[in-house]
């Protein structure tokens, strides 16, 4: 905005010293109309903070006088510039208090109609003739523009920054939520980033690139982490806490198509949880990089993959008897043996699925029980061959410990 030239009103010294003499009075009428006319400010101008706003009001009409007594040789960029200044500084001061910037427009509007009938009455009374009367009204609304511009600048300069520093709060409070802090510590972060808690978390996990697009069509309160994850540096992913995710089936076809893990609900303190669950679901949607993988639909996978270590053991502890056996007899015991099991011992389907004769069904299940004994009876030992055979097909792990040939079924 380009400075008005204050130095053609060349207004009387009379005119001026009367305008300053008043001026306690013109800021005093100026705070009662913004407080009457309003709301925002009616209750932050009683007692004495309307006091402070008079004297900040008077002191940037002085500024303006100041302004209006120059004469041609002098410079006004410096009252002008140190008026901006405090304009600009009680911007920022209004966004902290958390009045909007409607509200300072309005104070700013109703002020500067107040402050133009009181200031015109006085110069009127001291002659002030209406040619320089017109200049006189223009240059006035001209410093008062200026001055709002600053005072907008501001406060949006102050909500900037406290956006920031409110973003970097609630990534914190995240990053303690994931990595299971103390209660204590997530209630001090909950607080310091004005973060009131939901009932319940549900933790996603998402390529950063797809976690840009997606957080605006979530809950307005979801936390984010979009790098350098606790338990997954180096892995161009991000963590979206999402309060409240009743609809499963709603939050499931927003994140389709973009290679996410949701992990499941849980109540909010507790969201480490879910996050653990998220990041074992990591390796399933590998194997489908562009598919949403709801945790909940796969907890057979998870937990028979929970430990892959003791996985591998039980295997081999289980399929011991079958150890010394041929590789080719070895691989058609296992197929038979995983059939029946998942079959309920029903020869026909085991027969039908293997394409062979329900004799060589019988023939293959007496095998194994001379290679298995007594054990073949035992519930545990079903238990253990049940889960030991019955992830095979999907993962593909060796029976014995051994690399997987070529055929996983087999």
């Amino acid at each position: 905005m380009t400075d008005p030239d204050f130095r053609a009103l060349d207004l009387d010294a009379g005119v001026i010293a009367a305008l300053r003499e008043k001026l306690p009075a013109v800021a005093e009428h100026c705070v009662a109309a913004v407080t009457a006319d309003v709301p925002s400010y009616t209750d932050a101008f009683a007692g004495p903070m309307g006091k402070t706003i008079e004297r900040a009001v008077e002191f940037s009409l002085g500024g303006f006088l100041r302004l209006a007594a120059l004469r041609d040789q002098t410079d006004p960029s410096e009252p002008v510039s140190i008026a901006v200044a405090g304009a600009y500084e009680l911007g920022r001061g209004e966004a902290r208090a958390g009045r909007s910037m409607d509200a300072l427009l309005a104070a700013f509007r109703v002020g500067s109609r107040a402050s133009w009938r009181e200031m015109s009455a006085i110069a009127f009374e001291h002659g002030l003739p209406a040619d320089k009367m017109a200049r006189f009204a223009d240059l006035v609304f001209a410093y008062i523009d200026k001055l709002s511009a600053a005072s907008l600048s501001g406060h949006t300069d102050e909500l900037a920054k406290t956006g920031m520093v409110r973003e970097r709060y609630l990534e914190r409070l995240a990053r303690h939520l994931l990595v299971g802090d103390s209660p204590e510590v997530v209630a001090a972060a909950a607080e310091h980033a004005a973060w009131t808690p939901p009932e319940t978390l549900t933790v996603v996990l998402i390529p950063v690139a797809q976690a840009r697009q997606v957080v605006s069509q979530l809950h307005p309160s979801t936390l984010q982490v979009v790098e350098d994850l606790p338990g997954l540096p180096d892995q161009n992913v991000a963590a979206l806490l999402v309060p409240d995710a009743h609809d499963r089936a709603w939050l499931i076809r927003t994140l389709q198509g973009r290679g996410a893990v949701v992990g499941p609900v849980r109540p909010w303190s507790e969201s480490r949880t879910s996050y653990l669950r998220a990041i074992r679901g990591l390796a399933l949607a590998r194997a489908e990089p562009q598919q949403t993988i709801d945790t909940d639909k796969h907890l057979v996978e998870l937990v028979l993959t929970a430990d892959e270590e003791a996985l591998a053991d039980l295997r081999r502890v289980a399929l011991e008897p079958l150890a010394g056996a041929r590789e080719a007899s070895a691989d058609r015991l296992l197929e038979t043996l995983r059939s029946w099991l998942l079959n309920h011992g029903q020869r026909e389907r085991v027969a039908a699925e293997l394409f062979v004769h329900p004799q060589t069904v019988r023939y293959r299940l007496n095998q194994l029980r001379e290679l298995f004994g007594e054990r073949f009876d035992d519930p545990q030992t079903i238990l253990a061959l049940t889960i030991a055979l019955g992830t095979q097909r999907d993962n593909g792990a060796p029976p014995f410990g051994s690399a997987p040939s070529e055929d996983p079924n087999r």
